[in-house]
């Protein structure tokens, strides 16, 4: 038997987005972003509220990078989350996350996040929601397998919980995709 909870917000799972802008001087700024996901084959959308200082940064700049938060850094990138670039005029100093200008869009990378998507603004839709074109992917040598692919167990993103407000590491393999439903044929 299940148990009904009604409409809610829970989606599982939820990565833990990172959301990297440059505002009109320059500045890094990095907020968390559960809200987001692909959007067809090269494009991602994000649920951004217009109160958030990255949607201003991303309106001006028509840029802005997507990493995964990992565990590794998993309190730094909680604190991008819970506290305001427009309030906290060091907030990228305070997480302690460093930065470097993507070579393909005019945005911000996060040295810390080993996996980072590098996105150009398509275009605000009418709820607000962000659509960007990924122009770019990048991964740190550290988390990429013998044969040059992302590896989870290295990589270990997380996922946000909406029900408990828990974070989870992702990483187990436990089949194969396009596979192990053979099985069943």
């Amino acid at each position: 038997m299940k148990k009904d909870f009604g409409k809610n917000p829970w989606f599982y799972p939820l990565p833990v987005l990172i959301v990297g802008t440059y505002d009109n001087n320059g500045n890094a700024d990095a907020m968390n972003a559960a809200w987001g996901g692909l959007y067809g084959a090269d494009m991602v959308e994000l649920c951004l509220s217009e109160s958030h200082k990255t949607t201003k940064n991303i309106k001006e700049k028509k840029a802005f990078t997507v990493s995964f938060a990992d565990a590794a850094n998993l309190k730094a990138c909680d604190y991008v989350g819970i506290v305001s670039a427009n309030s906290t005029a060091d907030k990228m100093a305070k997480s302690g996350l460093t930065t470097e200008k993507s070579r393909f869009v005019d945005a911000p990378v996060i040295n810390e996040l080993p996996v980072v998507l590098e996105c150009e603004l398509v275009r605000f839709t009418e709820e607000g929601n962000v659509l960007g074109r990924i122009v770019n992917i990048a991964a740190d040598e550290s988390v990429l397998d013998d044969k040059g692919s992302i590896d989870l167990t290295k990589f270990r993103p997380i996922a946000y919980e909406p029900v408990n407000h828990g974070y989870y590491v992702v990483g187990e393999k436990v089949g194969q995709a396009f596979s192990d439903g053979n099985a069943l044929k």
